[in-house]
């Protein structure tokens, strides 16, 4: 018996709010259906962020239910959980998946916790905030001893692991079950594949690059999902690599050779077969960053599907150069305050802000921030609509929305 492991899809997700990311989500999720099948699997596991969103698009859930009716048509089941992002974190809500029960999906969930394939046990439970861990760890206890019952079972979980998360982690390694065979777990988006309990724990990394950090772990591991062959006595991994449809080119180049560094760039990226997205910093600059910026613009704009540049002075070397010298800098005393977040993009974006904050570099600025909210934030937006929304519904409850409660209940249960 062998099953397919994914996670952290992210269908809908419109990147940069560029409706071509939202693309590459699609196009890169419809091969790794194709390579599925290709790999003849009994089965499929997802394990959360299936969606950007808890209210997924008409765009994203079409392209789901194609994937999906494709797996039915070749014979291959798929079990889900919900990750924090295709959840709504409030008593009573359901998430999209429950849409597509009728369709074949087998969504695990707090309701229906476990499935049998075979005699292979699979259980586990949608996404539990930090805030909920003493209900998730009860509710694992469980799960670890229905497993006792059976000789092969996978785990499957939406959390983040403090040994491989680094912060704001959900579970302590010590917390999760050693009585599994596999952990199939999603959340992170880098790819893991370590040995835990009676066999591995594996985050298969998301499918797409989700965030820019994410670049470094494609290039070593590339994105798509894994192969586990349960065949013999302890479950054998195999990684199974997809191309994304777009690079993301991170560059230096020096202001004082800045035609022949963008020369450069434009012979690696003119037979790419879609416009990258670059990530330029611009060294020692000594004029106004506007024409620098005007300049890369002109050259690459055609050839890129977005630039994102970071502009460094002369002034800002000097500043590098005194903290290795060991002087206690700004820069050091404002990461030691925003420390308290526990979030190392934040101490980011908190330093390159006073950097263009300090010389009045207003245009960078804005384009940090909107990048930063982007990446990070975009999808609070909808969230907090669709709260309001809701709000506003059950100020005045109808027979309507009696009967979509009733409705959707049901198909719940």
């Amino acid at each position: 018996m062998k099953f397919a492991h994914l996670a952290d899809t992210h269908l809908g997700y419109r990147q940069f709010g560029l409706f071509e990311r939202e693309k590459d989500f699609y196009e890169v999720f419809e091969k790794v259906i194709d390579k599925i099948i290709e790999e003849n699997v009994d089965f499929v596991i997802h394990s959360g962020d299936l969606f950007e969103t808890a209210r997924p698009s008409p765009n994203a859930l079409l392209v789901f239910q194609k994937g999906l009716l494709k797996l039915k048509g070749a014979g291959i089941p798929m079990y889900a959980i919900a990750g924090n992002h295709d959840s709504v974190m409030r008593k009573g809500s359901i998430p999209p998946q429950v849409i597509f029960k009728k369709l074949g999906l087998k969504v695990i969930s707090p309701i229906n916790p476990h499935y049998t394939h075979g005699d292979l046990f699979i259980a586990g439970l949608p996404y539990y905030p930090s805030s909920q861990s003493n209900v998730l760890k009860s509710k694992l206890a469980e799960l670890s001893q229905k497993a006792e019952n059976y000789e092969k079972s996978v785990l499957v979980l939406h959390q983040g692991v403090d040994k491989y998360f680094g912060y704001q982690y959900e579970l302590e390694i010590g917390d999760i079950p050693d009585n599994f065979d596999y952990y199939a777990f999603g959340h992170i988006h880098n790819y893991v594949n370590d040995s835990f309990g009676k066999g591995r724990l594996v985050y298969p990394g998301s499918s797409e690059i989700w965030k820019t950090k994410e670049v470094e772990d494609y290039q070593k591991n590339g994105k798509g999902f894994v192969v586990v062959d349960f065949d013999g006595e302890k479950p054998l991994v195999k990684r199974v690599k997809v191309d994304i449809s777009r690079e993301f080119m991170k560059r230096s180049l020096d202001y004082n050779n800045l035609e022949s560094g963008i020369a450069g760039i434009k012979e690696i990226i003119k037979d790419f077969d879609n416009e990258p997205i670059l990530d330029l910093t611009i060294n020692n600059v000594e004029s106004d960053t506007k024409m620098v910026y005007e300049m890369i613009n002109e050259e690459l704009g055609d050839l890129a599907l977005m630039i994102r540049p970071k502009f460094n002075t002369k002034d800002d070397i000097i500043s590098d150069t005194d903290v290795h010298e060991g002087r206690v800098g700004i820069e050091e005393l404002l990461t030691e305050q925003l420390n308290v977040y526990d979030n190392e993009d934040v101490n980011v974006l908190g330093v390159e802000l006073y950097k263009y904050l300090s010389k009045d570099r207003l245009e960078e600025s804005g384009n940090l921030i909107n990048q930063f909210y982007e990446e990070h934030y975009h999808h609070v937006d909808e969230e907090i609509e669709f709260k309001t929304e809701k709000v506003k519904k059950d100020e005045v409850p109808d027979e309507d929305s009696k009967d979509i409660q009733l409705t959707l209940g049901e198909v719940e249960k």
